[in-house]
């Protein structure tokens, strides 16, 4: 299992828009194969910063299914329009979870 975090920055007066554009993309990564969860959260220092936080099966079930699929063109349709700046994204996997 790995996660993808993506940092997405926007103009801080249309978040609610935004919001809501990331809500209605949820189910396309919910019918996305090897998708496992996806969550959106508000960075409180940076106004306009979120964190998409994605749990994929495998980096390939990300980068090939998914970034290959109609359904990745429909989440950009949905969001990008919002972003002010390139996505930085990285992934990551879990080596210890301690409690």
């Amino acid at each position: 299992m790995i996660t993808e975090i993506a940092i997405l920055t926007i103009d801080p007066a249309k978040a609610a828009d935004f919001e809501a554009a990331v809500a209605a993309a949820a189910p396309l990564f919910q019918a996305a194969k090897g998708c496992h969860g996806m969550g959106l959260e508000r960075v409180i220092e940076r106004p306009g910063q979120y964190r998409l936080v994605v749990r994929w099966e495998s980096l390939d079930a990300h980068m090939r299914d998914f970034r290959e699929s109609p359904g990745f063109a429909q989440w950009r349709a949905l969001a990008g329009p919002f972003f002010t700046g390139p996505v930085d994204m990285v992934h990551s996997e879990v080596v210890g979870a301690y409690f």
